[in-house]
């Protein structure tokens, strides 16, 4: 198994930036594809970001493509993302997420998730 621990949510203004972290701990972090969704009040959790095992494929949902960016550090065993140009519409619960099978975009495929951030962007 394997345990995340999101951080860096918080109120910006539009047009600002955050950078979230979401640390793992448990079985070798190499192992797991890792995706960020999102999840506003009354609407479905969403993709967000994702990126492979090795950190070379990224995939963006099409509406955060060229403002966010998804990265990870071996090393430290995190996952980022950064987001740029930050929108009102962006306002929501920000959940890290892993997966031992294929990059995926789909909820239902990933097995593990932390607790979510809470990113609230003013207009």
């Amino acid at each position: 198994q394997v345990q995340l621990v999101e951080s860096g949510g918080g109120l910006v203004q539009s047009g600002g930036s955050l950078r979230l972290s979401c640390a793992a701990s448990g079985r070798t972090f190499g192992d797991y594809r890792m995706g960020w969704f999102r999840q506003a009040p009354g609407k479905e959790r969403e993709f967000v970001a994702g990126i492979s095992s090795g950190g070379s494929f990224k995939s963006y949902g099409d509406s955060v493509k060229g403002r966010f960016t998804i990265s990870r550090d071996s090393a430290k065993n995190t996952v980022y993302l950064q987001m740029n140009s930050l929108k009102p519409e962006d306002t929501a619960i920000y959940y890290c997420a892993a997966r031992t099978g294929p990059n995926s975009y789909r909820v239902s495929d990933y097995d593990y998730w932390g607790q979510g951030t809470q990113v609230t962007v003013s207009s």
